[in-house]
């Protein structure tokens, strides 16, 4: 059996039925609610490890959700939803989601979805304070130094700060905004264009050119990957 608990919410029940049985067959333990207000309650009393969310609830908006559980928790929400509009990907992932699949999808794809979360979750447990490995990259954050197949890598104050951004938050989809605020703190109408530039220059220094490494979603943001 998995360890993790999974909370489905999810009021369409074909939907809310496919995705529980893919999760008992893949051994999940999971709990459904159908409204909104009802899978707060359950986020509150149950505390799943992960949420896969539908927006489009008969009580309320799945957006009010996420800001609900936000106040209390930073349990993985991985939103499941019929809006296709990059807008609607923007709010959800700006307001705490972690992740965004449109519907339909296909089964293989949520699963692959959660088996991130779960490797984020595990290293999170198992968490190392002082060292941050990914593939040939090491950043030490005593030192604040980076290496590229144990070569140092000389970085600006920002591109260090994107760097440590993506990696904390690896796996995860994260918005400009997130970024722009996380890295600048107030926001300005050149802040897109620097955070692409400096964008950029990170990803030459670590010869990431295909994209292997930093993911770019064209018109909401980056995600670092596991290699």
């Amino acid at each position: 059996m998995n360890e993790y608990l999974v909370l489905v919410v999810e009021d369409d029940k074909p939907i809310r039925s496919l995705i529980t049985t893919t999760l008992k067959m893949n051994e999940y333990k999971y709990i459904t609610a159908s409204k909104g207000n009802e899978a707060i309650m359950l986020s509150a009393s149950h505390k799943p490890d992960i949420i896969i969310l539908d927006l489009g609830l008969p009580d309320i908006d799945g957006v009010e959700v996420i800001e609900q559980i936000r106040k209390w928790s930073d349990v993985p929400i991985i939103i499941v939803s019929a809006r296709s509009e990059d807008r609607d990907k923007i709010i959800a992932l700006d307001k705490g989601a972690d992740d965004y699949l449109t519907k339909p999808f296909s089964v293989d794809e949520l699963l692959a979805r959660l088996r991130v979360i779960q490797r984020r979750l595990m290293r999170t447990e198992n968490v190392s304070v002082t060292e941050y490995i990914n593939g040939k990259l090491r950043i030490d954050y005593v030192s604040g130094c980076v290496y590229l197949n144990d070569e140092e890598l000389h970085l600006t104050p920002i591109e260090y700060k994107l760097l440590c951004l993506l990696a904390k938050n690896v796996g995860k989809v994260l918005t400009h905004k997130y970024i722009i605020q996380s890295v600048w703190g107030t926001p300005d109408d050149n802040s897109e264009a620097s955070l692409r530039v400096f964008m950029a220059t990170l990803r030459k220094k670590l010869d990431d050119s295909d994209q292997a490494l930093i993911q770019t979603h064209i018109g909401i943001g980056y995600r670092m990957m596991r290699l």
